[in-house]
């Protein structure tokens, strides 16, 4: 019986650790103002309850006024100061417009989350120019146009912070997802010469790049061809327990690394072996992913181009205990069906 007491012990001793800890974090950014894009629903409001938790002041920026009502009463119910601002960030102006409202309003501006994202699925010769400028306004143009209407704030900041979300996906290419690809690798490379030209201001730049993550977002990424099978083996793979991590997890570890200035992140397992793999074993690894190509679904006869969202692509044949761990994250994360465009 001795393991018994033994387990009791540890399992004692990481509940007081972690207790400890979360105490320890709980003023970390006590009273700084911190912009999130896409901080409305999904991984963004897994953030922005997790930098409340550690005393920010948020300014959530997010296109679906629904939306971000939602998120602002869940935030608030949470003792958590925070406002709300609709843009859409696809055009400059106005995001300048509306960085310029939040410094106006709170005084200062601390920390920026480059967050806000899309993810179109499809196979290639599906995707049009137009998928590809849609995925570069949001991921690279969008986290561009922020950081310059900011960077005055910043460099007024004690403690200024850029966190740019990439993806896995930015680092190693993941196959039916090019536009998605394409424009997180060209987020990777800005926020690491960002990183480079800004260290000497003590404006520290976190490039986080996290592997899946389960949010909730399968319903509201966007899928051409053989739509039914596209959203069964992207929401499948989402759902997957040793491949996904949590969103409240991944979002510890972000505003961890933000806190303590880390120049880069890889959450999850899995994203870090496929970085490491790509590093070392850069052909094996062109092999593998393009053996995984083999495997998802081709262009049917008489496609349609028109995206829909997961909402509307579930087939009932898929299995609803495949993918039950990314569907329980939908209402955790304030995910509700959208219209794509």
């Amino acid at each position: 019986m001795k393991w018994w007491i033994a387990a009791l012990l540890t399992g004692a001793g990481l509940a007081v650790g972690g207790a400890i800890r979360r105490r320890n974090q709980s003023g970390q950014f006590h009273d700084r103002v911190i912009v999130i894009t896409g901080g409305s629903r999904g991984l963004g409001l897994a953030l922005a309850r997790e930098f409340g938790r550690r005393g920010a002041r948020l300014a959530l920026i997010a296109r679906d006024p629904d939306e971000l009502r939602r998120a602002r009463n869940d935030l608030q119910g949470r003792g958590i100061r925070v406002s709300t601002w609709t843009c859409d960030l696809r055009t400059a102006e106005p995001i300048r417009q509306t960085i310029a409202a939040i410094a106006a309003q709170e005084r200062k501006i601390d920390g920026v989350v480059n967050n806000a994202g899309t993810m179109l699925v499809a196979p290639l010769d599906l995707m049009d120019d137009a998928d590809f400028s849609a995925a570069m306004d949001l991921h690279f143009w969008a986290p561009y146009h922020l950081v310059k209407a900011a960077l005055p704030h910043l460099r007024r900041s004690g403690l200024a912070r850029v966190v740019n979300i990439a993806s896995i996906g930015g680092r190693v290419a993941v196959p039916h997802m090019a536009p998605y690809a394409a424009s997180k690798f060209a987020l990777v490379g800005f926020s690491d010469a960002l990183r480079s030209e800004l260290a000497a201001e003590n404006i520290r730049v976190i490039t986080v790049s996290p592997g899946l993550m389960r949010t909730g977002s399968h319903i509201n990424a966007c899928f051409k061809g053989d739509i039914a099978k596209e959203f069964a083996w992207f929401a499948t793979s989402a759902a997957l327990p040793l491949g996904s991590v949590s969103a409240e997890r991944a979002a510890r570890r972000i505003v961890s690394a933000a806190h303590a200035g880390r120049p880069e992140l890889t959450v999850g397992c899995a994203a870090k072996s496929l970085r490491i793999f790509q590093a070392m074993f850069p052909r094996s690894m062109a092999r593998a992913i393009a053996a995984i190509n083999r495997f998802l679904p081709g262009v049917p006869p008489f496609a349609s181009r028109d995206a829909q969202s997961g909402s509307a692509s579930r087939s009932g044949r898929l299995p609803a205990w495949l993918t039950w761990l990314a569907d329980r994250a939908i209402p955790r994360f304030n995910e509700q069906p959208q219209t794509p465009g």
